[in-house]
């Protein structure tokens, strides 16, 4: 899941934005919730939030053979070209499971962790989680622009201000890079968020329920051997905000 360095040494400038449609969440047969439909979320901007907070999305695609569900960087721009704001993943263009994609419809599944439900019965334990699922038809991004924006998102979407601060890529290194769009409009999200939901013959038995909330941890920054210079300011605010995102401080 390497991420490529951006296509030049800017902050992404929006291509020719398209006004954020009201579309709720699950709008097709194939992306409504049918089992734990209590959980299911049809707020558009829940979506967005857990897009933005995420790190790793998992792609699946039938590669012919068989189907393949890969980790993979991502990116969101709410402003791109498809229905609802577009999804981007990147890999090599030699990459069988990204020509394989083009065209085809695939699907790319973010999910984050909050807790571990400890019910009184094996049954009844759980996680606490956030998650959506996005279904589309992907496509290889083409146009340089879009290309370009895409790659800068990516690096952002992992360090925010990050791309500004890099030198641009050279022609070898993005034409080694694919970067595979997805719309957003076809998704669910569905949400847990509480302690163990147990048979009452079971609370009465006096065994211990709960759960043990799971959080993602920042630590400091750590300098490559190979450097003299000092942790720059995008790295220091990005820390900075993740522990201050679980009540650290800076």
């Amino acid at each position: 899941m390497s991420t490529p360095a951006p296509a030049a040494p800017r902050s992404p400038t929006p291509l020719s934005p398209t006004p954020l449609s009201p579309t709720p969440l699950s709008p097709t047969p194939r992306t409504s919730v049918t089992r734990g439909r209590s959980r299911a979320v049809e707020d558009r901007a829940a979506m967005h939030a857990l897009l933005e907070d995420a790190l790793v999305a998992h792609l699946g695609v039938d590669v012919g053979d068989h189907p393949l569900v890969l980790p993979v960087a991502f990116a969101v721009d709410l402003d791109g070209p498809d229905r609802d704001g577009t999804l981007y993943v990147h890999g090599s263009v030699a990459a069988r499971w990204l020509t394989r994609s083009e065209g085809a419809t695939v699907c790319v599944t973010v999910t984050e962790v909050d807790g571990l439900v400890t019910a009184r019965s094996a049954f009844h334990h759980s996680m606490n989680y956030r998650s959506v699922v996005v279904v589309g038809p992907a496509r290889i991004v083409t146009d340089p622009a879009e290309k370009a924006r895409a790659l800068n998102l990516t690096v952002d979407h992992m360090v925010p201000g990050r791309a500004a601060t890099l030198r641009p890529s050279t022609r070898k290194e993005v034409a080694a890079t694919a970067v595979l769009a997805v719309p957003l409009h076809e998704a669910s999200m569905k949400v847990r968020a509480e302690g163990p939901v147990d048979d009452e013959a079971d609370v009465e038995a006096g065994t211990w329920g709960g759960h043990v909330p799971v959080v993602r941890r920042l630590g400091e920054a750590v300098s490559d051997p190979l450097t003299d210079a000092p942790v720059p300011a995008d790295v220091l605010r990005r820390v900075a905000a993740g522990r201050a995102s679980l009540g650290c401080g800076a």
